[in-house]
């Protein structure tokens, strides 16, 4: 999508009339990022094309994995457990370019969960800003231009917006400030001043459903909905997505092992403990969560015996699996088998040995779903 704001950048390039400092603000999910990135590649490609840069040029290549010296990050951070004083980007430079190559759509909220800040509130501090000052300070290495993208500059503070407003308004030469911004009304006045800003709309719907469509495998139907829904926002739109895609695993692997369990294969269902332990905890407490509402369904589906399904939460498939599989999930059982998966689940947070967990929990289910 922004078609027609990459032709604007795009001749700025062509006619010479680069701006300086610029402002690359939309909101969360817009791409925003992604296209001050592709804008930085475009500027330093040695053989850009009509619409794009080339992207196999020896420039592209580094941009491409953000490793080229010419292109500077600066970003909000805050001390992590092994970060503990004066924080600045460089010293989680490979984490973000891992962030950033995984998925340039994120926002902060992503980034201070990948590098562990806790609840804490990443700033741009006034070391930052002499970090900023020192690398502008010495000449390209490559391109010719140096490029500095700062990402969220109103998380700015004063003392380090204040330190950088002349280098800002009068860089060195062949120097590109490219701030990206989600509230541009929190950046300092002063900064915000000297940047030519350039709004980003929100994805329009037709980019989204293509790009979204090359990535998941879903039938166009469930993608309408998912595009209708994520209303512009690519991050909304593949949290959906990958909440779909986790649900669709997860009852797969639900109704896998229940079936297991109550044939009483062993072997089989070791198999599955192997399956299960090598994926992430994260993606194990979700499918603990998960079993845990397909049991509660499943006993209040007892409970109603046909007579008042509607208070029932089940997708089609779920519905279909649950009418053979709700007998077996009665008042003799239900509180035994549920405690069993809360008792997994809190051994997985609190980091045990998943095989050992899902072999116990299992092989507990074997008796329960008998009973």
């Amino acid at each position: 999508g922004h078609d027609i704001i990459k032709k604007r950048l795009i001749r700025t390039v062509k006619d010479n009339r680069i701006s300086h400092a610029q402002l690359f603000t939309g909101p969360e999910g817009s791409g925003s990022l992604a296209l001050a990135i592709a804008f930085a590649q475009y500027v330093s490609c040695l053989d850009p094309e009509e619409s794009d840069s080339c992207g196999t040029c020896v420039s592209c290549q580094k941009y491409m994995k953000l490793i080229h010296p010419d292109l500077h990050f600066v970003y909000p951070v805050a001390t992590t457990k092994t970060i503990t004083k004066d924080p600045v980007s460089d010293d989680f430079i490979n984490d973000w370019r891992s962030f950033i190559l995984d998925n340039p759509y994120q926002g902060q909220e992503q980034w201070y969960e990948y590098i562990g800040v806790g609840n804490k509130q990443g700033i741009i501090s006034k070391n930052e800003s002499y970090k900023i000052i020192r690398k502008l300070s010495l000449k390209a290495f490559e391109s010719e231009y140096k490029v500095m993208i700062i990402w969220l500059p109103e998380k700015m503070n004063q003392v380090a917006a204040n330190k950088l407003l002349k280098i800002i308004e009068e860089p060195p030469p062949k120097t590109l400030f490219l701030l990206v911004s989600e509230d541009p009304g929190k950046i300092l006045p002063t900064i915000l001043s000297r940047t030519i800003i350039n709004k980003i709309p929100k994805i329009d719907k037709n980019s989204l459903f293509n790009t979204l469509k090359g990535r998941f495998l879903i039938s166009n139907d469930e993608l309408k909905k998912t595009v209708q829904l994520a209303d512009g926002n690519y991050l909304q739109a593949v949290d959906l997505l990958s909440e779909e895609e986790n649900n669709l695993d997860n009852f797969r692997m639900f109704t896998q092992i229940m079936r297991l369990c109550y044939a009483g294969k062993i072997i089989e269902i070791i198999k599955w403990v192997d399956e299960v332990s090598i994926k992430g905890r994260e993606k194990q407490k979700s499918l603990l969560a998960y079993a845990l509402r397909m049991i509660r369904e499943n006993f209040m589906l007892n409970l109603a015996k046909g007579q008042n399904e509607k208070i029932i939460q089940l997708s089609g498939e779920e519905a279909e699996f649950s009418k053979k599989f709700y007998p077996f999930i009665h008042e003799n059982n239900v509180y035994e088998i549920a405690e069993e998966f809360n008792s997994a689940h809190f051994n997985i947070v609190s980091n045990a040995n998943s095989k050992i967990v899902f072999l116990d929990l299992t092989l507990k289910i074997i008796k329960l779903i008998k009973t």
